[in-house]
């Protein structure tokens, strides 16, 4: 753009001879531009990535001392975790340092979310991605406790989602669990399946095919691993974001089966 405008401004002062220095300068001025946008932005994405990893595994342990200790099977539970992310090396001894800070008696939960609506205020997918994830951890065992779940509400609070947003999102991470990409289901589709399977796309069960594809289209954009990884989620987060999307994937062929049977 600077070398366009450099080469009108040439123009207009000194005919094409000044047009065409002021095109060079132009460009000259526009790659520096574009290396400096560049740096920035590769700066910023690993700020916010840091925030993020940090926010996860440091709410994490909070969440576990949510009962006043940390017993012996939620640590097994987070170490789990932490291999089934893949987490490796001085990756993984990060991740379990950060896991032991947030379960400290001095830990503050909401520092820490001010920290990452620092970098995340204006990335409402980012902010989304963080309480899915704590939601997806904190019900790995397939329950969460009444003091977890006021954490993660808070966080929630924090986030800036609403109540009866973080009530969508709970039933919808719930019902996604267990679905998986295999197809593997019978002719006869229990009621109870198939309403979780609705409940896991975001819809009612009256939404009309066009609605069902729209939700889960979007459901689908929200997971894509090259957006969120752009937004700063960090990559070694992008298995949560993957299984989501198979178990959505599932749930929405689960329910196209059905609706052409």
């Amino acid at each position: 753009m600077a070398k366009f405008i450099g080469a009108i401004l040439g123009f207009l002062v000194g005919g094409p001879l000044l047009a065409l220095l002021g095109f060079a300068v132009g460009t000259f001025f526009d790659r520096g531009l574009g290396q400096a946008m560049r740096f920035n932005y590769g700066a910023g994405r690993e700020r916010i990535q840091g925030v993020f990893f940090d926010t996860v595994f440091r709410v994490m342990g909070h969440i576990a001392k949510a009962d006043g200790r940390v017993c012996e099977s939620e640590v097994a539970q987070t170490e789990a975790i932490i291999s089934q992310l893949g987490l490796t090396g001085s990756r993984r001894q990060d991740a379990i340092d950060r896991f032991k800070e947030g379960s400290e008696n001095s830990f503050e939960l909401e520092p820490q979310m001010a920290d990452f609506m620092e970098v995340a205020k204006s990335q409402p997918l980012l902010r989304q991605m963080l309480l899915q994830a704590l939601l997806t951890m904190a019900l790995a065992d397939g329950e969460m406790a009444a003091a977890e779940r006021d954490i993660v509400t808070r966080v929630a609070g924090y986030l800036g989602v609403s109540a009866k947003d973080f009530q969508r999102l709970l039933d919808m991470v719930m019902a996604q669990r267990g679905f998986n990409s295999s197809g593997a289901y019978g002719q006869d589709v229990s009621g109870s399946e198939l309403k979780r399977a609705y409940q896991a796309i975001g819809v009612e069960e009256s939404a009309s095919d066009a609605e069902l594809k729209r939700a889960y289209r979007k459901l689908m954009s929200q997971h894509h691993p090259d957006k969120l990884i752009a937004k700063g989620v960090p990559e070694d987060m992008m298995k949560i974001a993957t299984e989501k999307a198979q178990e959505i994937q599932a749930a929405y062929d689960l329910l196209k089966k059905n609706r052409a049977a």
